[in-house]
């Protein structure tokens, strides 16, 4: 069978966890009265010993003013076009995922299921694959891509993760001249590149992601890039946002059950 490669732009550490949207203005998210560290946990293994309280509360913080770990938790399904290259449709309660490749000449789907790598379907170019090696293959890759594209969409819900060590770094402004907290994000042996480094600037006033910096390694000087994190919108009680600057996250949806068929393709 012929090999193809399904690009992954960042390969990031691997996150657990979309109706069509209503838009409102971010204030709407602020002003609840739960404290926020007391609404957001941090997931098991989040490196809180060596991690910043103060960084910890700015956190707590993002996640109260994008609608709460309770809305964040509760979500059902999220669907998003990637850069033009993949459609995904992710359903958090199941583990469920649909990975469509869109580029031309790459006629495949892959659906896995984050929570057994074994159940995994596979269809190229109209044909349904059942090869044990191809299913393991292509199953890499669809989740490979999930991890990436996922993080492109849902970063901020996440800043407490398992293998995470978060750290105040400084305060600065963003390319917009919006001042701003400098959050530091390690990764400790989880996703396929730990070695991976962020900045993640979050604005006093709004107190939301407002931009993100990558680095490629930990010691790295210079970012590899440095985009705007922007175009909030309201979705079934938590905000999303699709401005990437040079790219942007298109079709994004949340919805309570998926379309008929969309994680079969045995049928």
């Amino acid at each position: 069978m012929k090999h193809i490669t399904i690009q992954i732009l960042v390969a990031l550490f691997l996150c657990y966890g979309c109706t069509s949207p209503s838009e409102n203005n971010t204030e709407t998210q602020a002003g609840k009265n739960t404290a926020p560290a007391e609404e957001n946990p941090a997931l098991p293994g989040f490196n809180e010993s060596e991690s910043d309280p103060k960084a910890i509360a700015i956190a707590d913080e993002v996640m109260k003013q994008m609608g709460g770990r309770k809305a964040w938790d509760d979500l059902k399904i999220i669907s998003w076009n990637f850069f033009g290259t993949r459609k995904l449709v992710w359903n958090k309660q199941t583990g469920k995922v649909r990975v469509d490749n869109l580029r031309e000449g790459l006629l495949e789907t892959v659906i896995i299921n984050l929570n057994d790598t074994t159940d995994v379907q596979l269809k190229m170019s109209g044909e349904v694959i059942t090869q044990p090696d191809s299913l393991s293959k292509y199953g890499g890759y669809g989740k490979a891509a999930w991890i990436n594209d996922s993080y492109w969409v849902v970063m901020p819900f996440k800043l407490k993760d398992s293998g995470v060590t978060l750290r105040y770094m400084r305060e600065d402004t963003t390319l917009t001249g919006e001042s701003a907290h400098i959050l530091q994000l390690t990764f400790d042996e989880v996703g396929v590149t730990p070695e991976n480094r962020y900045e993640v600037y979050v604005s006093k006033e709004r107190k939301l992601v407002a931009q993100w910096a990558f680095y490629r390694t930990q010691d790295q000087l210079e970012p590899n890039f440095n985009y705007p994190w922007d175009d909030y919108k309201e979705y079934s009680g938590v905000l999303l946002a699709t401005d990437r600057g040079e790219r942007d996250i298109t079709e994004l949806e949340v919805m309570d059950t998926p379309p008929e068929g969309t994680f079969n393709l045995l049928d």
